[in-house]
């Protein structure tokens, strides 16, 4: 009579130390497509320089929209870095991933780290032309800046993965997000002041998280006054930015859940 050999397969424990390399190779492999993507550096960057040059030249406002422009810069980049969970999944990449020995939850960590990064750094690029729209360079000026893009860009990814978590195709997922992301920048105030608003217009920029983006950021350039207000009260900074981060990690939550829920 045969024996029949049989072979155990032991799957290791799972421990936070393999979690965290699954959110580095994950985050590395966003910076790296970024990397070879010199093309997609130089585009990203055409639309932000059009509206900050020719359209602020010509509205005589071109330091008023500078913030806003900023803001745009990292919000679409984002947004569209975002959408490469749904190139992965159209090729069969995002299926390999899923079967990896680690949570899921660590992929929607990694890809949103490396969409901020890539976010940031394209954000960087809009930063060093600050002298050209007469914002003069100092210390807190540029780190308050750089931590504002860092954070709008962490909750901007998290909404794009959110989005893009239920999508197959790229198309389907380009036309919904302009559909979304083309109003909220408009309406935030990008481009024009938010104090003297029609009615209507006033309550759906009151609803647009990217308006508490938008205005802290222009409020430190500026060294302005709050130009967002509810019922006559000004919104503090420090109330703004907690919004946003309380949106980005509301937005994360439910990409992570709907990722965990993916077959």
């Amino acid at each position: 009579m045969s024996t029949i050999d049989v072979v155990r397969v032991v799957v290791p424990e799972r421990s936070y130390r393999d979690e965290l390399r699954a959110v580095k190779i994950v985050w590395l492999r966003e910076l790296i497509r970024f990397r070879k993507d010199r093309l997609g550096m130089v585009t990203a960057l055409v639309q932000p320089l059009l509206f900050l040059f020719a359209l602020g030249t010509g509205l005589g406002a071109t330091t008023f929209i500078y913030p806003g422009i900023l803001c745009m810069t990292v919000m679409f980049t984002a947004i569209f870095n975002a959408a490469s969970i749904v190139w992965d999944r159209e090729f069969g990449f995002l299926r390999e991933m899923m079967v990896a020995p680690v949570k899921r939850s660590s992929i929607v960590v990694g890809k949103t780290l490396g969409g901020a990064t890539v976010a940031s750094l394209q954000g960087l690029i809009l930063i060093v032309l600050m002298p050209l729209v007469d914002v003069p360079f100092s210390v807190p000026v540029v780190l308050g800046v750089f931590g504002l893009m860092l954070l709008l860009a962490l909750s901007m990814t998290a909404f794009g993965l959110m989005l893009a978590m239920r999508i197959k195709q790229m198309q389907s997922f380009m036309r919904l997000s302009q559909m979304i992301v083309m109003p909220m920048f408009f309406i935030s105030g990008a481009l024009f002041p938010v104090a003297g608003l029609p009615a209507w217009l006033a309550i759906l920029n009151r609803v647009d998280p990217i308006t508490y983006a938008v205005d802290p950021m222009r409020r430190l350039i500026l060294d302005d006054v709050a130009a967002v207000t509810w019922f006559g009260w000004g919104v503090p900074v420090a109330l703004e930015v907690l919004m946003i981060a309380l949106l980005g990690a509301a937005m994360l939550a439910i990409a992570i859940w709907v990722f965990s829920d993916t077959e």
